[in-house]
């Protein structure tokens, strides 16, 4: 019994407690073999650090460009109450299809809320549903099962790693997870339709891999229009050419899926045609896909893209594009070529990057679709080259040190740069930083068969610290928050009351439009002639028109950094 009680006798100086109990000491065996294992560890920190990374201070700045287009069409559809036809500023807008404009107008009916946090949330939702499932994929294709031979290829971190770099590369963790944009969601539907053709097509069950691909597709399009078609046809066509089965092409099989296709992007399409009609549309979708090329920047701009193209993308996308070194080594196209999904992943990224590597106008959120497929590929050299132990190994692996290295140093600098001398709790935070990352490096040289998962650890803290100190930091100094602020005090000074656009006026600012919808909860909409209502709010571009007014507010606009006038028509 006195193992199951706490007592001390000062005499004999006995302790017993219960922790010591044999039951509990079995409790205890799970999760000190879960502590340490040190890939566990690292797990368990980078999901504890996963969500704050993503998400604090999200909304805390002033939307910037795109992101305006994007909360403005799905404020005027709940507006409006008109959910086939997008309008921007009360007029047609064609761009892009109304898929995403669903989806946030859906969350913001949700949360009640359609601020800069609701706006951006999306992304963050998508990115870690993507990251989701690059994991399953990459695990099901290359971690080999308990039952798999010894001669199997054995990459066991690459399911971990793969998903994991494509979250904290560079222009992900440090940009485009920061903004309420469409491509994030685009680039998760296409790189599923990459894995369904693949998956499918090595099964030979040809009706599920058309009919998934083409429903993928349709979602596609219906997010971003004719990109969607164009990487369906180049992923198809690479795939059946690869397996020598181009004759499936023509099957009834394919049949069925071009009429899923139909079905759903038609019917939308129908009741689109039946408001507005289709041939304006028609058109602008082609010139917002051809205007990126050559068609639109000539063919100078063109052949010099195409010199400085691959050297952009291994820059926008570090410090994993550190892993391409290993496409140097001799054996490098064997080892792709000595696994089918390695080989798949190769493939299909040199034929669908070819009409950005050949479009002038590309930015690098466009390539979200292509980077988990270099990513797989690098990875996987990465692990065959340690696996050997080669001196590139070793040379990557310190490069990766001096990162840290760089980051712990990093993490002193709000001490000593007085922009950050206001931070709340500033000596907390830095102190966080600063040992979480020399723990790591610890880490980092203890565990050498984890370094890079500990390295991706370090990459969440340096977001972390980007979000406490360089997000707030950037309200001063981003033109957009001008925009937001003087925005927000004209509409205090208008009692909120709706607002009109004096003619050509506003121009394209949609952020500005953003602000003033979502303050007088009234779509922005232009007059152009006619007789202007006297009792009514006009934005007028002063250095453009001078008919007599009197100004109410001035707002700043992104044009030019620029400015406009909140009026009253005299």
């Amino acid at each position: 019994m006195a193992s199951h009680y706490s007592k001390l006798e000062t005499g004999n100086s006995k302790l017993y407690c219960n922790t010591f109990a044999p039951q509990n000491v079995r409790m205890l065996k799970p999760l000190r073999s879960l502590l340490a294992n040190p890939q566990t560890l690292l797990l368990l920190a980078g999901g504890l650090l996963l969500l704050p990374a993503l998400l604090t201070n999200l909304g805390l700045l002033a939307l910037y460009a795109d992101e305006g287009i994007r909360a403005q069409v799905a404020m005027e559809m709940d507006i409006s109450g008109n959910l086939i036809t997008p309008t921007l500023f009360g007029e047609l807008y064609y761009n892009k299809p109304p898929l995403y404009n669903w989806l946030l107008l859906a969350l913001f009916q949700l949360t009640g809320r359609n601020d800069e946090f609701i706006v951006r949330l999306p992304t963050v939702i998508f990115l870690l549903a993507y990251v989701s499932t690059i994991y399953f994929i990459v695990k099901k294709h290359l971690q080999p099962s308990t039952h798999a031979p010894q001669s199997a290829i054995r990459n066991p971190q690459s399911a971990i790693l793969t998903p994991l770099a494509f979250l904290t590369c560079g222009r992900i963790l440090y940009y485009d997870s920061m903004l309420g944009l469409i491509d994030t969601s685009f680039s998760w539907v296409i790189y599923g339709m990459f894995m369904v053709i693949y998956s499918q097509g090595e099964k030979e069950r040809y009706g599920r891999l058309f009919t998934g691909a083409y429903l993928l597709a349709a979602i596609g399009f219906l997010l971003k229009a004719l990109p969607a078609l164009v990487f369906l046809g180049i992923a198809l066509l690479t795939y059946f050419i690869w397996v020598k089965k181009w004759r499936k092409l023509f099957s009834l099989a394919h049949l069925g899926g071009m009429a899923v296709f139909v079905a759903v992007v038609g019917s939308y399409y129908a009741l689109y045609a039946q408001q507005n009609g289709l041939s304006t549309l028609l058109g602008i979708m082609f010139d917002e896909s051809a205007k990126r090329t050559f068609v639109g920047h000539g063919m100078g701009k063109t052949v010099l893209h195409l010199f400085t193209f691959p050297f952009e993308t291994l820059y926008h996308f570090l410090p994993w594009t550190l892993f391409a070194i290993y496409l140097f080594r001799k054996n490098a196209l064997a080892q792709i070529k000595s696994n089918r999904f390695i080989s798949w992943n190769a493939l299909v990224l040199m034929t669908t990057i070819l009409p950005y590597w050949a479009s002038v106008e590309v930015y690098p959120r466009y390539l979200l679709m292509q980077v988990p497929l270099l990513f797989t590929v690098l990875i996987f050299l990465h692990q065959k080259n340690k696996e050997v132990g080669t001196a590139m190994v070793r040379w990557v692996e310190g490069a990766f040190q001096v990162l840290c290295w760089g980051m712990l140093v990093a993490c002193f600098v709000p001490l000593f740069v007085k922009e950050f001398a206001g931070q709340p709790n500033l000596y907390p935070k830095v102190a966080f930083l600063a040992i979480s990352t020399a723990l790591l490096i610890w880490c980092y040289r203890k565990w050498s068969a984890h370094r890079m998962l500990v390295f991706a650890v370090v990459l969440l803290i340096g977001r972390i610290g980007l979000n406490w100190f360089i997000v707030p930091n950037r309200i001063g100094v981003d033109f957009n928050n001008e925009v937001r602020k003087t925005t927000l005090a004209a509409t205090d000074k208008m009692g909120n009351s709706p607002i009109v656009i004096y003619k050509n006026s506003l121009g394209f600012q949609p952020v500005t439009g953003y602000y003033f919808t979502r303050e007088t909860g009234q779509i922005m909409r232009k007059q152009n002639d006619g007789d202007f209502d006297k009792s009514l709010f006009y934005l007028m571009d002063t250095t453009q028109y001078t008919r007599p007014h009197e100004t109410v507010a001035k707002v700043r606009i992104m044009w030019r950094d620029g400015e406009m006038a909140v009026v009253k028509i005299k």
